[in-house]
């Protein structure tokens, strides 16, 4: 299935639209809310990794922020007028990390162990030195995330074409990432001529930027912020 085009994704209701208007328990708020669940799971991760410092209450802590989220089967706190997923879910994880940190604090007083790290780290330390906050982290993992998802997206499309074997060995080329000699060695290999290849990877890559618009046109229930939204995620990308 490809991308609805522009004129047609304006009147369609998104994935995130649907969750908003089934506040009220419904089965398609469950769905919906469920499908953007189990694909943003990792940016949640990477935010408590970075906050907390700590592997292992990291992953604890996104299961249980999970759970907690699905198992009421509704959405009462949605903000409308901010209209993107990744606002709400990243707005949701910090509730809900202060609330475990209270929690941690009253139990501390009890004379109980701590549930929770309560003097974390605000930054976490990338190999070349340089710094990015928790937010940071999100928003990068959520961008990840996001580029994976429409590439395996366009690598179906490529096997339903016949295209499989082309795109896997084009695929680290879609951002830009090849030697001119890699692409004149791969053109050989196909038995196409440099050109040829160039143009194929050009198409791909529009076609790429046409999934990456259309999974993010899902989480906002504003067609009007989508290319914000790509701006967003392509400086997080950068990061």
């Amino acid at each position: 299935m490809t991308p609805a085009s522009p004129h047609v994704a304006s009147f369609l209701t998104t994935r995130w639209t649907r969750v908003c208007l089934a506040k009220a328990d419904s089965e398609e708020g469950r769905r919906a809310l469920t499908d953007l669940c189990d694909a943003y799971y990792e940016p949640v991760v990477a935010y408590l990794k970075s906050a907390l410092r700590d592997v292992d209450t990291a992953r604890d802590l996104s299961h249980a922020f999970f759970a907690e989220i699905l198992g009421g089967g509704r959405i009462d706190s949605v903000e409308r007028d901010r209209g993107r997923f990744r606002s709400y879910l990243l707005g949701a994880v910090k509730h809900f990390v202060s609330r475990q940190r209270e929690s941690g604090r009253r139990i501390k007083r009890g004379g109980s162990a701590e549930a929770l790290p309560l003097d974390a780290p605000e930054v976490s330390e990338l190999p070349d030195g340089r710094q990015l906050s928790p937010d940071e982290e999100f928003d990068r993992q959520w961008a990840v995330t996001v580029l994976a998802r429409s590439l395996d997206a366009l690598r179906t499309e490529c096997v339903a074409e016949g295209r499989g074997e082309l795109f896997e060995s084009v695929k680290s080329m879609l951002s830009g990432g090849a030697e001119r000699g890699d692409q004149v060695a791969l053109a050989s290999a196909f038995g196409m001529s440099p050109d040829a290849l160039r143009m194929v990877i050009h198409r791909l890559r529009k076609r790429l930027r046409q999934w990456v618009k259309s999974e993010v046109a899902g989480t906002l229930d504003d067609p009007a912020s989508v290319q914000s939204e790509m701006q967003t995620l392509f400086a997080a990308l950068g990061k």
